[in-house]
């Protein structure tokens, strides 16, 4: 058996390998029309923010001209009042723990799923992973009943388990660790076994070291799509303690304020909600593009 520093040789010549096949091509300079067409979608994506974060700045929230759209004086009172009064912070609590629990639980089993589809003679493979690919094509919602009378019968409702066991397996996270995979040099693969790598130890020491970057890209994908969970949640879980920030929403929008909505207070608990999946995104931001292949100088 080799020893561990030899181990890490394989992924290190692999990681080489990957980024001489790699070559970036010489992007020509975009016209003055590109970069007025990006910013104004840009714009049109970070405005709506940015109302949002004012509003929830104001006494009320309501705006009627531009001169509501300047910050108000009231941000304080309306944080503290999601947070504390609406309990706003346990509901993001739940939510970071589900995340979290989906993101390290689809992780495992997808490594595990797509290191056999690629790596291990199993017969009809490429039946298997169209079958896997197939799962794709059933609507969410489609399972919801059955999933419901799975976690009664379990006697899951109102648990953690209800929201995040169904979530597991992933057929978009086995699909890009199987295409991750596939790029990884087989002259690296074979020199494993040649040496009488295990296929755990070729998995943690060789695999896993290069797969990196695709990894923590594919868990932000998979943290932003458990943390916007919302209808599942509202079906599945009954007590107010145990629900999400999603769902944590809704019961801020049904305080209402002498006959109207208090859109400051929901404004709030929305700016709070962007800021988690926001930071992962910001401080992961290069192994995400990675995910998706984008080239950046």
């Amino acid at each position: 058996m080799p020893e561990m520093p030899a181990l890490l040789q394989y992924a290190k010549r692999g990681v080489d390998a990957l980024r001489r096949d790699r070559s970036t091509e010489t992007v020509r300079g975009a016209s003055p029309g590109t970069h007025l067409q990006l910013w104004v979608l840009v714009l049109a994506v970070v405005f709506p923010v940015a109302v949002a974060v004012i509003v929830s700045t104001k006494e009320t929230g309501v705006v009627t001209s531009l001169g509501d759209l300047l910050p108000g004086s009231y941000a304080v009172e309306n944080y503290r009042e999601a947070l504390v009064d609406y309990r706003f912070g346990r509901f993001m609590w739940n939510s970071l723990a589900m995340s979290l629990v989906i993101v390290v639980g689809k992780l495992v089993v997808s490594v595990f799923a797509a290191m056999a589809v690629v790596y291990y003679r199993i017969p009809y493979k490429d039946l298997v992973f169209l079958f896997i690919l197939f799962t794709l094509l059933l609507p969410v919602p489609v399972r919801f009943v059955p999933l419901f009378q799975l976690m009664n019968d379990l006697g899951w409702s109102n648990t953690i388990l209800a929201i995040t066991v169904p979530y597991v397996a992933s057929a978009t996270t086995v699909f890009i660790l199987r295409q991750h995979f596939l790029s990884i040099p087989a002259s690296i693969v074979e020199t494993a076994k040649l040496d009488g790598v295990g296929p755990l130890r070729f998995m943690l020491f060789v695999l896993l070291p290069m797969s990196k970057g695709v990894l923590v890209g594919v868990s932000i994908i998979m943290f932003v799509y458990a943390w916007n969970q919302y209808l599942w949640p509202l079906i599945i879980i009954d007590s107010e303690a145990n629900q999400v920030a999603q769902v944590g929403l809704q019961l801020l929008q049904g305080d209402v304020q002498g006959g109207q909505l208090s859109w400051s207070l929901v404004m709030a608990g929305s700016t709070l909600t962007l800021l988690p999946p926001l930071l992962l995104m910001i401080v992961f931001r290069k192994p995400l593009l990675k995910t998706f292949n984008i080239q950046q100088k």
